[in-house]
């Protein structure tokens, strides 16, 4: 059984920084791609940003030179720095990772729980 746990999230004023933290856990034997979703009220998941296992990374365009994702792969971990928040930052932010729990077993997709960040004065 694999879970994704999300934590940092938190109300913050505009212009302020938060940094979420995504740790896998569980029988996983490689950790392929881990990512960044949001999800305002009323609108659909989008991604913000991913990083594959040698450090490839992509931003939407929203968010970029604002947010950094990092991984530390020795500990499973994806994090977000987000910066320069905007009230248009609001939303649940969901981890996601592509993970092989074996060496021959095929990719299995995995979503976190979620955790909520508040941009507002």
């Amino acid at each position: 059984q694999v879970q994704l746990v999300e934590s940092g999230g938190g109300l913050v004023q505009p212009g302020g920084s938060l940094r979420l933290s995504c740790s896998a856990s569980g029988r996983i034997s490689r950790i392929v791609g881990m990512a960044w979703y949001r999800q305002a009220p009323g609108k659909q998941r989008e991604l913000v940003a991913s990083i594959t296992s040698d450090g490839t990374t992509n931003y939407r365009d929203s968010i970029k030179g604002r947010f950094t994702i990092s991984r530390d792969n020795a500990n499973n971990t994806v994090y977000l720095q987000t910066n320069s928040l905007e009230p248009e930052d609001t939303a649940v932010y969901f981890c996601n990772a592509d993970i092989k729990l074996f060496w021959s077993s095929p990719v299995r997709n995995y979503w976190g729980q979620g955790t909520q960040v508040t941009v507002s004065s």
